[in-house]
């Protein structure tokens, strides 16, 4: 037994188990050393395969935004190309933000139908019924204006736009609106007439050309101003919102591009503009649907028991301003970002200068509806709203010509009678909410 134990543990040919002993180890190696190659090559492969199949994702995930996208392809090119013609000599390519808008719908068509080149942007936001923002497209397509739907924070789709057309003019109209609406979402009036304006001013300094900008600031910026009536040089260093701080803002901001970067800046302050194709959340067009429909309507006293008072402007006078200031307005100096000299920079009073009491206003509208109004006169909350407005504009009389000639009376006629057509009302219905004549009830 021991003699079998030392054989198996000291052989009598020792050499021959030696070389034995490290063939094996050889093989051991090898055997080793082909499985960490076939690892390591399984493992590249497997990497190249996730790689693969990450940049398919990729592809198919980009392709599927740009066909789910509401912009972009040559089709969407050849409209925007076709709406930016220009029809008249010496007439001008403008981009309208807002164009879906109370006020953008009519500087659209008015641009359009003097022969200029007009497109439109606009996000058809749910501030208020986007059915009756879908309805002014409508109207807008029928003159042949295009409306690209978007977003001015978007930083792609503007520069997309400006490489498509190379836009002499600018019309800023975008925002959100409403001094109220600041309180419950005090966010959106920063993405939009904060964030919204500076990459709109980012990609209108980057063009080649740059456009001339004009834009709709406010009175609102008067905030708690008591020097009457107000003037472009009055102090506006106190706003009683948030909405018009905003505004405030973005005139320092525009004031700011056009002293870096040469860019034409007009800025114009609008004071309360109402007329047929209006926003629902005004007063005026809310009175309306309210007395119609038999409701009380809120009419609210400043202190002491005191009118509130605005300066009504109609829409067609202030269509007028804006158009004078595009037509007014000098090139940029910059091109493709850096300033070539000094720029125009103008900011003007947009107003009727005829203040009416909002008492006043709700009498005028019982006579053309035919029906009085169930009134609840109440204290003036502290919302943002301020008591009175006026406006000073000789400025804007002097250097754009620009002079209002409709009064609150006459204007609030030509609302109503747009107002009862578009809704569907007719005495025949007893002041009861018809179908249009569309053939579609939209909402009230």
């Amino acid at each position: 037994m021991m003699r079998l134990m030392e054989a198996e543990l000291f052989p009598s040919t020792p050499g021959k188990v030696k070389i034995e002993r490290a063939h094996t180890i050889n093989r051991q190696f090898h055997r080793c050393f082909a499985s960490t190659s076939t690892m390591f090559l399984w493992a590249l492969f497997l990497i190249a395969l996730t790689a693969s199949y990450l940049s398919f994702q990729s592809f198919v995930d980009t392709s599927s935004r740009y066909f789910n996208a509401s912009w972009g392809g040559m089709h969407w090119e050849k409209q925007i190309r076709a709406s930016a013609t220009v029809r008249r000599p010496g007439g001008m390519s403008v981009l309208v933000t807002g164009a879906a808008g109370f006020v953008g719908t009519h500087v659209s068509l008015a641009l359009r139908k003097r022969g200029d080149g007009v497109v439109g942007l606009d996000n058809f936001n749910s501030y208020y019924d986007p059915s009756l923002k879908k309805a002014r497209e409508a109207l807008l397509e029928s003159h042949g204006v295009f409306v690209v739907e978007g977003d001015i924070d978007d930083a792609r789709l503007l520069a997309k736009l400006f490489d498509v057309v190379p836009f002499t003019h600018v019309m800023h109209l975008a925002a959100q609106a409403g001094v109220r609406y600041a309180i419950e979402n005090p966010a959106s009036y920063v993405h939009s007439n904060i964030a919204g304006l500076v990459t709109l001013l980012e990609a209108c300094k980057s063009a080649d050309p740059q456009p001339a900008v004009v834009w709709a600031s406010s009175s609102s910026v008067y905030g708690l101003n008591e020097k009457v009536p107000f003037s472009e040089a009055d102090r506006t260093d106190r706003p009683a919102s948030l909405y018009a701080a905003t505004k405030k803002a973005g005139e320092e901001i525009t004031h700011t591009y056009n002293h870096i970067y040469g860019l034409s800046i007009t800025g114009l302050r609008f004071f309360t503009v109402y007329g047929p194709w209006g926003r629902p959340d005004m007063a005026y067009f809310s009175f309306t649907r309210n007395i119609l429909q038999g409701k009380p309507i809120t009419v609210y006293r400043g202190k002491n028991r005191v009118d509130l008072a605005r300066d009504f402007t109609f829409i067609d006078d202030i269509v007028k301003g804006c158009v004078a200031s595009l037509d007014t307005a000098e090139k940029s100096t910059g091109s493709g970002g850096r300033k070539g000299g000094p720029a125009q920079y103008r900011i003007y009073n947009l107003g009727n200068t005829s203040p009416v009491t909002v008492p006043a206003l709700v009498g005028i509208l019982e006579r053309h509806l035919k029906v009085k109004a169930k009134k609840n006169v109440v204290e003036m909350p502290g919302n943002g709203d301020v008591p009175f407005t006026h406006a000073n504009i000789s400025l804007a009389r002097a250097e754009l010509g620009y002079k209002p000639t409709t009064n609150l009376e006459t204007g609030l006629k030509k609302f109503v009678r747009w107002y009862l057509s578009y809704y569907g009302y007719s005495p025949r219905s007893g002041g009861s909410a018809a179908e249009a004549t569309t053939g579609s009830a939209k909402s009230l």
